[in-house]
């Protein structure tokens, strides 16, 4: 823990003229009077860190000293390529890592390049949830992302939809953050591959038996063709609708817009300067939000219980804003 943390001093002292006590103690997440041990015992070294005394005093490293010390190791390597996924580091137990790894890339680079990931970070932030929500990070997310990163089985109680929890034994093969909600993908016992929200685990034990891995599985892949597959599932019922132009090209944005693509390919001009389409729905009450949208740019042609309901909606709408 202490020779992580002289490793870490040191390269942050490297990548910095000069650092004050407290600027070290807060990045080590240690007492000043710990950092003021550790830089003499790198001092008696041989590492050339020098105290500055004074109000503006502080750390630094004399004579042009650069450590070799850069080397990755192999989780610090791994967490790097998630470096711009800082809230998800957090919620998988690996903030650690990449902070390391970030401060090692840092100290290699000329220093000609230092300020490069603070550039890069005043200019790009990724924000994976969705609006309007704050979401929670499943408790067990740490304990299952540690069988993901180190092939090891799990075994799972997992809550199903209806209620009833099963017991699972399970090959985690990755994760997967879609708009603040985490999945994993995990192959099961007849070999075929299945996706479980992370947070209806109620209880998980990472195994000591490690699973040898299809190098023909492709996470990516795999979850846009279940995604696709799961969104199409939920479309169980059909509108028939008339579109105006403009109702035509808002129609991708107020609904799943393969469907909606698909049914404005498919569309028959209804002579008028409308298109004749018929969309695939969810459900009644989902099309009616997501219809009402389009005010009167869309017409509900059919089924019938949906038209009506537009026409209530509309002499609703006329009686509070007047004729």
């Amino acid at each position: 823990m202490r020779a992580a943390r002289l490793i870490k001093m040191v390269l942050l002292l490297q990548n910095r003229a000069s650092m004050t006590a407290a600027e070290l103690a807060a990045a080590l997440e240690v007492s000043e009077r710990t950092v003021t041990r550790d830089a003499l015992a790198l001092s008696e070294a041989g590492v050339p860190v020098y105290a500055d005394r004074g109000r503006a005093g502080g750390y630094r490293l004399v004579g042009g000293y650069r450590t070799r010390l850069t080397g990755l190791a192999r989780n610090e390597a791994e967490a790097l390529f998630l470096s711009g996924l800082p809230g998800a580091l957090r919620d998988m137990g690996l903030q650690d890592a990449a902070s390391a790894a970030r401060l090692k890339v840092t100290a290699a680079l000329l220093p000609s390049l230092a300020d490069a990931p603070v550039s890069a970070a005043r200019r790009f932030h990724l924000d994976a949830p969705g609006w309007y929500q704050e979401p929670e990070t499943p408790a067990l997310l740490p304990a299952v992302a540690e069988a993901v990163w180190d092939d090891r089985r799990l075994s799972a109680r997992y809550r199903r939809g209806d209620g009833e929890e099963v017991e699972r034994e399970l090959d985690p093969y990755g994760l997967v953050l879609k708009a603040g909600v985490w999945y994993l993908c995990a192959r099961v016992a007849d070999d075929s591959y299945r996706t479980y929200r992370v947070d209806r685990f109620t209880a998980v034990a990472v195994g000591g038996e490690r699973f040898e891995r299809d190098p023909g599985f492709a996470l990516d892949a795999f979850w846009a063709e279940r995604s696709a597959g799961f969104a199409r599932s939920l479309l169980r019922a059909e509108a028939e609708l008339l579109l105006t132009p403009a109702g035509a090209r808002r129609l991708p944005y107020v609904t799943d817009r393969a469907a909606a693509e698909e049914a404005l390919a498919a569309g028959v001009p209804a002579g008028d300067g409308r298109v004749r389409v018929v969309l695939p729905v969810e459900s009644e009450d989902v099309a009616f939000g997501q219809l009402l949208g389009l005010g009167p740019e869309a017409e509900v042609v059919s089924p019938a219980s949906l038209r009506e309901r537009f026409a209530a909606a509309a002499r609703a709408m006329a009686g509070v804003y007047g004729t």
